[in-house]
């Protein structure tokens, strides 16, 4: 099964694709705000056309909740383009979106911002990962430092069952419930304004429709959505000829165009999932709005010589779970057969 294609790289000259990626570095008001429209619209009509499903049957409400969850997805990809400040030319208005937004994602705003500046900042960097790279990764030499519990426990956690069954939902639904330590006051207090926000409006539809139907109906579609950003998140830096280096020889372009896919999906999908697939783009400049990320890739045939990953490919990173510094690839725990450590058993 074909994983990735990749082209020898063409070499990228600092002052030449920061001049480039600024022309599209523009929001457009109007395509901000018919993104807002196309992805809230359809999510509060799905989520009313779950709760009258719930009176035909509980596996058509669960049908519509992969639709919701979508489009829950699509918020999402507004929540973290407003993150990055491209979503709107105002910082204002990108903050009150954003905050908006992450009630409906279940994430808190201004918290999951710092975060997620800090793994812009250190992607790829194998000196900087514990905080920000989920799934976290090991390499192959500090894998095998590893106690027998510790390679236990690690082999457990990179589980598909557990990466993309449990992960997801201890995620969204409880580790984002609550202030991570030695956070800010602003992240705190986004923290707590989305569990009040949420909480209200959970009682608020539930004393009108039941709180049983509540949960009958968004449970289902968080714990979709939920998997499926961070299934996006794991192909999008998780794949075999990724980018990982040491702080002294890291480069930022380099960790941008080889360490982040193209994970190029079918139209409607990628459509669905906000562009976001053109991630080797997002983080050359992340003051891209997500619509303009196709127009930039496309234009420039020197980000097109990057690991393009199909929607088949991918499944085939889902076994890739080591960082080998010798090959320079992300390898599955059988390398470490060929490596002559009979010991280990291949899962």
């Amino acid at each position: 099964m074909e994983t990735a294609v990749t082209a020898p790289p063409i070499p990228v000259q600092t002052r030449t694709w920061q001049k480039v990626v600024a022309q599209y570095a523009k929001p457009d008001l109007r395509r901000s705000i018919w993104g807002l429209v196309n992805s809230i619209g359809p999510y509060i009509a799905l989520w009313v056309a779950m709760y009258y499903s719930l009176r035909v049957s509980y596996l058509l409400t669960l049908a519509l909740s992969v639709l919701a969850a979508s489009f829950m997805v699509r918020i999402f990809i507004i929540l973290h383009d407003c993150g990055h400040g491209s979503y709107f030319k105002s910082a204002r208005a990108n903050d009150i979106v954003g905050l908006v937004s992450g009630i409906f994602a279940m994430t808190p705003f201004y918290s999951w911002r710092h975060n997620h500046a800090v793994h812009h900042a250190n992607s790829g960097d194998l000196d900087k990962r514990a905080t920000w790279d989920v799934p976290i990764t090991y390499t192959v030499t500090e894998y095998l430092k590893l106690s027998s519990w510790k390679k236990l426990a690690y082999r457990i956690y990179r589980h598909p069952v557990v990466l993309f069954g449990i992960a997801p939902t201890l995620l969204f639904v409880i580790a984002q419930r609550l202030p991570a330590p030695g956070t800010g006051r602003r992240e705190k207090w986004s923290v707590h304004f989305t569990n009040l926000a949420l909480l209200a409006l959970f009682l608020s539809i539930g004393y009108f429709i039941g709180f049983g139907a509540v949960l009958a109906i968004q449970l289902p579609t968080i714990i979709i959505g939920a998997t499926i950003g961070l299934w996006l998140f794991y192909i999008q830096h998780q794949f075999e000829d990724t980018y990982w280096e040491h702080k002294a020889d890291w480069d930022f372009a380099e960790a941008a165009l080889q360490g982040s896919s193209y994970y190029k999906l079918p139209k409607l999908l990628q459509w669905i999932t906000g562009n976001i697939g053109l991630h080797h783009i997002h983080h050359l400049s992340v003051r891209i709005p997500n619509y303009a990320l196709q127009a930039c890739h496309d234009d420039n045939p020197e980000f097109q010589q990057v690991s393009t990953i199909s929607l088949l490919g991918s499944l085939k990173c889902v076994s890739l779970r080591l960082w080998d510094e010798q090959t320079q690839k992300l390898v599955s725990f059988a390398h470490l057969k060929s490596l002559g450590l009979k010991g280990e058993i291949a899962t």
